[in-house]
C-alpha cells in the first residue's frame, strides 16, 4: 500500500488535457518519514508508522522525542495498516510523492471543518415548520420526535447536537496533476477541511 501525507492548502480549477476543467484541492505534501515498523507478533497487527512535518522541540513531549530520536521533530505521527507481505520498508526510510502518478485513483482521509452546536436545519437538513397556524417561533425545531408512549428518546433520533469535526474518507479521488518540484498534488474535486488540515492519500 502507498501513502503519504501533506496538508490542505485550497479549492481551484484547471484544464486538463481535453481541455475540460477540474475542480481540484491543492494539497501540499511533503516526504514522510517512517519512524515504527509495527508487526503481529510484537505488537498484534501490522502498520508502519510515518512522522510528517515539523515542530519546534519545546512543543513535543519527552515520550514523543525519545521515540523520534534521530529521525526529526514531527508534527504529526501516523499510522497505516499494511498487510505483512508488503513490510519492506524500515525506520528511516522515506516515502516521496514520486510513489503516485497523475490519473491514479487514490483514498483520502482527513477532518471536517467543526461548526459546534447546531439546530436541526443545519445539522440534518430540517426544513422546519411553517409560519403559519398560529406557530410563531417553531420555523426551526424539529418537531414531535415519536410516539409519547415510549416515555423516552428513541435510539437514532435525529436532533441538535455538534456539528462537523469528524475524520471523512473519500474513496476513488482522482490525481488529476502532479508538481514534483513543489511538492504539490491535485485532486479532483473537494476534500473536507479547513486550509491546513491534515491530508491522508492512500494508493
Amino acid at each position: 500500500m502507498k501513502f503519504i501525507l501533506g496538508t490542505k492548502e485550497y479549492m481551484t480549477q484547471i484544464f486538463d488535457e481535453n481541455d475540460c476543467v477540474q475542480p481540484v484541492t491543492v494539497v501540499k505534501v511533503g516526504p514522510v518519514t517512517v519512524t515504527q515498523i509495527k508487526t503481529l507478533e510484537n505488537d498484534g497487527y501490522d502498520a508502519v508508522q510515518v512522522g510528517f512535518g515539523e515542530k519546534k522541540e519545546k512543543n513535543i513531549s519527552r515520550p514523543q522525542r525519545g521515540h523520534t530520536k534521530g529521525l526529526g521533530n514531527f508534527a504529526h505521527l501516523v499510522e497505516n495498516s499494511v498487510s505483512e507481505d508488503s513490510l519492506e520498508l524500515k525506520v528511516g526510510d522515506v516515502i516521496k510523492l514520486d510513489a503516485f502518478a497523475e490519473g491514479e485513483l487514490v483514498s483520502t482521509s482527513s477532518i471536517s471543518k467543526s461548526k459546534g452546536f447546531q439546530g436541526v436545519v443545519k445539522r440534518h437538513g430540517f426544513h422546519g415548520g411553517p409560519r403559519s397556524h398560529g406557530q410563531k417561533h417553531t420555523e426551526r425545531s424539529p418537531g414531535s420526535i415519536g410516539a409519547g408512549g415510549v416515555q423516552r428518546v428513541r435510539k437514532g433520533i435525529r436532533m441538535a447536537g455538534r456539528t462537523g469535526g469528524d475524520k471523512v474518507t473519500h474513496k476513488k479521488v482522482k490525481i488529476i496533476k502532479i508538481d514534483s518540484s513543489e511538492n504539490i498534488i491535485y485532486l479532483r474535486g473537494a476534500i473536507p477541511g479547513r486550509k491546513g488540515t491534515l491530508v491522508e492519500i492512500r494508493g
